[in-house]
């Protein structure tokens, strides 16, 4: 049976499932007529073990998204991390979305989850993730210790999944967008072409994206006017990842601190190296509105 832990006040109603990478289930603005997705929402009917990507959120540790298949170079020894997801070559995304988390405490609007990943190769960590309900905000604070015996360059980022992209307006301002090759891996990084320019509030590309924004200030906002809803993301971080698949019923906007592969671009863009038992920390805030 899946595990569904509630966090719930009078704005907002947050569901965790700690045995599916400590995801979230569904994050849902709440008012006088019911509950309204600001995340794309695990279905209420799936007991079984959902496959992460059908979850509202989950975090991304000890790196995001892509790395080249023959994985990374530091400090003179090449580090090659397994494929990890079925028809994908690269690893991706870390392994902590892959795994049951313990729940370390739990009340009405706060959970404390724990990992423990002591004999992983080659990113030997543990790490907590922090939900709490503060008014209209979900607060995630997501931390990651370097449990191995050398140094590693270590990244932080959360994955999740908005609802309606053909109703929703983006506001997101970034300086330059890596563009990927045919491998989804980034090839440059240039001036963001107009239709993916986000300084104001802007609809979502329909020919489709996925691709990582340099230079971000940390806040974005998407509206859905026809709902009536908005959702303030707020991070401590540099990027965001744009994902609008083409005729899908969903996008993901993902606060990052690297870009993708960052481990194969020179300096190790966004990442931070960790020496055996240092702690990178990151807190990211989902706020909700009525429009």
């Amino acid at each position: 049976m899946l595990e569904r832990l509630t966090l719930r006040n009078d704005r907002l109603l947050a569901e965790v499932v700690p045995q599916v990478g400590g995801g979230l289930a569904r994050l849902d603005w709440l008012n006088g007529d019911g509950a309204h997705p600001l995340l794309r929402g695990l279905p209420p009917d799936v007991n079984d073990m959902p496959l992460p990507g059908q979850l509202a959120c989950f975090p991304l540790l000890p790196w995001s998204n892509r790395m080249a298949p023959s994985g990374f170079a530091f400090e003179g020894k090449r580090h090659v991390p397994a494929p990890n997801r079925a028809g994908e070559p690269c690893p991706i995304h870390g392994d902590g979305w892959q795994q049951p988390w313990r729940v370390a405490a739990h009340c009405d609007t706060s959970l404390i989850l724990s990992l423990d990943r002591w004999d992983a190769e080659p990113f030997a960590y543990t790490a907590e993730l922090h939900y709490t309900l503060a008014s209209d905000a979900l607060v995630v604070e997501l931390s990651v210790r370097n449990a191995g015996r050398i140094a590693l360059p270590f990244g932080i980022g959360l994955h999740p999944w908005m609802p309606d992209p053909q109703g929703a307006r983006l506001e997101a301002g970034a300086n330059s967008v890596w563009m990927a090759g045919p491998d989804k891996l980034p090839v440059m990084r240039q001036d963001i072409p107009a239709h993916w320019r986000f300084d104001h509030p802007a609809p979502l590309p329909h020919d489709g994206v996925d691709n990582a924004f340099e230079g971000w200030h940390g806040a974005a906002r998407i509206t859905w006017p026809q709902r009536g809803l908005a959702l303030e993301v707020q991070a401590d971080m540099d990027y965001f990842i744009l994902y609008v698949p083409s005729g899908r019923d969903f996008f993901c906007f993902e606060p990052v601190d690297h870009p993708i592969n960052a481990h194969n671009l020179p300096g190790y863009p966004g990442l931070t190296v960790l020496a055996p038992g240092a702690t990178l920390r990151r807190r990211c805030v989902f706020r909700g509105a009525a429009l």
